[in-house]
């Protein structure tokens, strides 16, 4: 089975950085089909088997850092994945600051002033030339950073003690709730 998760985020980077011009499209029916909500873009990409058919479903949104660095903010999830509520969509952020700390292990606190999820991520290899991190896919975790986002006007995302970015939801929900739909997973305990 082939793996989009990786070249599912570089478009869709480049999808977010678009948003606001896409419309709901019907794509071609070997390309993945995509939406926007707000500043979010969902992008469904379906590999039939032969046997069956394997969603991937993301959502992304870009931003640009204090120092006017681009970026996006990328959900990822598969059908062949398990599903909400025994695990959730990764948490991906891709930035073009090669400043920022990489390894494994790195404090990060996701959230604004009303509510902040601490979890760690891990630097991953770049995507597209773009250093990338993960964060922890733990459900507890993950399920609070995702009611985080739902709540937030802006994400404001920390890593260690430097501050990244402040990622505007825009859209947010409706882009989980196409996840959901598309992957085939309940969305009411962070959408409801």
């Amino acid at each position: 089975m082939r793996d989009f998760r990786l070249a599912s985020l570089g478009a869709l980077g480049w999808l977010a950085a678009c948003g606001s011009a896409l419309a709901q499209t019907q794509p071609a029916p070997d390309m993945p089909a995509t939406s926007t909500f707000g500043v979010w873009t969902t992008m469904v990409d379906t590999l039939d088997t032969g046997q069956d058919a394997r969603k991937t479903c993301a959502a992304s949104t870009a931003f640009y850092d204090a120092g006017g660095n681009s970026g996006t903010l990328t959900l990822s999830i598969s059908n062949g994945d398990a599903l909400p509520p025994d695990a959730y969509p990764a948490v991906m952020i891709t930035i073009d600051n090669r400043s920022l700390q990489t390894g494994k292990k790195i404090a990060a606190i996701f959230g604004d002033p009303g509510v902040k999820v601490s979890t760690t991520v891990y630097s991953n290899d770049a995507v597209n030339g773009r250093p990338t991190w993960t964060v922890d896919n733990q459900p507890k975790t993950s399920l609070a950073l995702l009611r985080a986002m739902r709540q937030a006007t802006s994400l404001d995302v920390t890593f260690g003690k430097q501050a990244i970015a402040s990622i505007p939801m825009d859209g947010f929900t409706k882009a989980y709730r196409s996840l959901g739909a598309s992957c085939g997973f309940p969305t009411k305990d962070v959408a409801p």
